[in-house]
């Protein structure tokens, strides 16, 4: 089985892979013997990742986008490219949220949302598709939420768009199954992360969080991380389209 998990060889672009659910990605891609790609707006954190994985003896190349900037995305594919000359496995977990009753949404929130989330998703995948097609090989992993199956309160647009990676995810995965390129979502539920630590410290929000997961824990970024290494190795070569729920079984309610 370890072989099947061995990523030895591969080159892997992270978006979002700066802190967080993707830092941990990047961390276990290159401990399974990937280089890296990590994408992300602050260059500094980026470097920060781009170091840890070179104390595994991998290489990392930091790169600052925003993938909600076609011109960006375009940039560090083709650093990747000048960098690598190939692109095994892309991971499009950089994402955007926010917290509003969806009576007062305007428009620029809506855009943003979708301009990170599904946007920079879909040119992000066009532009790894145009690189993985010529070898016929490529693993595509698109980071979904189970916001975008289940219908919570005050976040519409970001459910909206998590819902619309779940059908992208399955239109990619039709049409660029003859070029073996396996295209999968990963759908996370309430994870603890850097970025809900204030809201994990509130002992009663935490306890309502508990009571809403049938496992009565939250899940870590290894969780998710776990999963997406599954997803990019050999072990998963005949799947393809699917959504996967990493929730402690909260969507099974």
């Amino acid at each position: 089985m370890e072989e099947l998990l061995d990523l030895t060889g591969k080159v892997a672009l992270v978006t979002g892979g700066s802190r967080g659910i993707g830092a941990q990605i990047v961390k276990d891609y290159a401990a399974q013997g990937a280089d890296v790609v990590i994408v992300g707006r602050n260059i500094g954190k980026c470097e920060e990742v781009a170091h840890e994985v070179s104390l595994m003896n991998r290489k990392a190349i930091p790169i600052s986008a925003d993938v909600a900037n076609l011109n960006d995305i375009k940039a560090m594919f083709k650093t990747t490219t000048q960098e690598f000359g190939k692109l095994d496995i892309l991971v499009n977990n950089a994402g955007a949220n926010s917290t509003n009753q969806a009576i007062n949404v305007m428009e620029e929130e809506w855009d943003y949302i979708f301009n990170v989330n599904l946007k920079g998703l879909f040119f992000c995948s066009q532009q790894a598709a145009e690189m993985m097609i010529p070898h016929k090989m490529g693993k595509i992993i698109n980071i979904s939420s189970i916001g975008g199956s289940r219908a919570y309160r005050n976040i519409a647009p970001y459910a909206a768009s998590k819902a619309a990676v779940m059908h992208l995810t399955r239109s990619l995965a039709n049409e660029w199954a003859r070029y073996n390129i396996q295209v999968n979502s990963i759908a996370p539920g309430l994870i603890a992360t850097d970025i809900n630590k204030e809201d994990l410290s509130d002992p009663k929000a935490l306890d309502r969080m508990l009571k809403m997961i049938p496992q009565r824990r939250l899940g870590d970024e290894k969780d998710i991380s776990s999963m997406a290494v599954y997803l990019a190795a050999r072990v998963s070569d005949y799947i393809t389209g699917q959504t996967y729920f990493v929730d402690g079984g909260k969507t099974v309610e």
